[in-house]
């Protein structure tokens, strides 16, 4: 009887620790996922910052180019300049915008404003024949044309990174453990109304 109570204690005991490693396999798979998942959206993050830096350094030499031919349309000159301040104060900001919708929605009004002003700008450039000539425009343009397209594919690239990690952490029982270990549901990147592709700035 002894013998039999032994082999019954020995056996629960073999259960429970095999249930504590299938356990604690689980949690760290699950635990160091989330830890990469959460790495690939900083890292596409910080390709959609490193596109629109580049944008944001090419503006004021194109409004200066443009000015050279339009100096008259003082207006828009301001609006692409106050426009690209506010976007300014957007950078250099913590990866606490990924968990923060309010900042993130902040930063993406920002950048849309900016584009929208740049559109402006560009439509200027219809007005005046002898500025789409210019070798230093049509290289400013190029540029720029290039920067909005990869703004479009880092985007999209953020995106899918942000909704693969969101999905993994929302799946049950990993929602638990994001929520223990403080991971949060990413912000995505939403479409400027009416637009469904990069800003046209070519002009033939």
């Amino acid at each position: 009887m002894k013998g039999k109570f032994s082999i019954g204690c020995i056996v629960i005991i073999g259960i429970v620790i095999l249930l504590a490693v299938i356990m604690f396999v689980y949690l760290s798979s699950s635990y160091n996922n989330m830890v990469k998942l959460n790495e690939g959206v900083k890292e596409k993050w910080s390709q959609v910052e490193n596109v629109y830096q580049r944008r944001f350094d090419l503006i004021p030499n194109l409004v200066e180019t443009v000015k050279g031919y339009a100096r008259q349309e003082k207006d828009t000159f301001i609006a692409v300049t106050e426009a690209r301040s506010k976007a300014k104060g957007t950078f250099n900001v913590s990866e606490e915008i990924l968990n923060n919708p309010a900042m993130f929605e902040k930063f993406q009004q920002a950048q849309n404003s900016l584009t929208s002003a740049l559109q402006r700008l560009m439509v200027v450039v219809e007005r005046y024949p002898e500025l789409k000539s210019n070798q230093n425009f049509l290289s400013l343009q190029d540029q720029l044309e290039g920067t909005e397209n990869r703004i479009t594919v880092e985007r999209k690239r953020f995106n899918e990174a942000a909704r693969g990690f969101n999905i993994y952490i929302k799946q049950f029982p990993r929602v638990f453990l994001a929520r223990i270990f403080g991971f949060n549901e990413k912000a995505y990147f939403k479409a400027l109304e009416g637009a469904e592709a990069a800003p046209k700035v070519k002009f033939d």
